[in-house]
């Protein structure tokens, strides 16, 4: 369940909410080719990392196809992140094909409004694996509706692309890490290098 609190101060640009831990702890679950694994990859390891993850309610069954589920809806989920970033691979058909792919979700695994005197609340109404992805969209939403929601972002160093809240002050981060950064600075580098050794001499 996520809530808004009526009255509450808007949190700094700068903080890490409830609902952003819960987007990017659903979307690093990736395997990155360089240590990280995949979490979904069956339904075994889906329900093992749902059994870490408290704001998904009590103990889940869960199938291979619910993993698939899950990797679908967290990979389009990733694209938008990387577009956030500005990364250019992910823009156009393939952006299109995922702002697709989640409103299909968001159709399947509806959220209910739920308003009290304290506050007003987005929750999912299903039970189970449906409860997971709800409560997934939930965070989604509800931190959408800030003007920060292009703050959460995947890094553009591939193959890395994690989940991050960019904390920069002017809302520029493009790297989850320095060393992401670096990274991507020495490949470039290293391709001015070639293309200039490839050059023909000046006469």
């Amino acid at each position: 369940m996520i809530t808004t609190a009526a009255g509450s101060p808007k949190p700094s640009p700068r903080t890490v909410t409830p609902t952003v831990e819960t987007v990017l702890a659903f979307v690093n679950t990736r395997a990155d080719g360089s240590g990280r694994r995949e979490l979904f990859g069956d339904g075994d390891s889906f329900a093992a990392w749902l059994a870490e993850r408290d704001e998904f309610g009590s103990e889940t069954v869960v199938t291979n196809a619910d993993a698939a589920v899950a990797r679908e809806l967290r990979d389009a989920l990733v694209t938008v992140l990387l577009a956030h970033s500005g990364d250019e691979e992910s823009l156009g058909e393939p952006l299109l094909r995922a702002e697709r792919h989640l409103r299909r979700v968001g159709s399947l695994y509806p959220l209910a409004t739920v308003v009290t005197a304290g506050g007003v609340e987005l929750a999912s109404p299903q039970a189970g694996v449906p409860r997971v992805f709800g409560t997934v969209l939930a965070a989604v939403t509800t931190f959408a509706q800030s003007s920060d929601w292009g703050r959460i972002k995947a890094c553009r160093n591939p193959p890395c692309h994690f989940g991050f809240f960019d904390r920069t002050r002017n809302g520029a981060g493009l790297y989850c890490s320095a060393g992401c950064g670096s990274q991507v600075s020495m490949r470039k580098h290293r391709q001015r290098q070639r293309h200039g050794s490839d050059a023909p001499p000046e006469a």
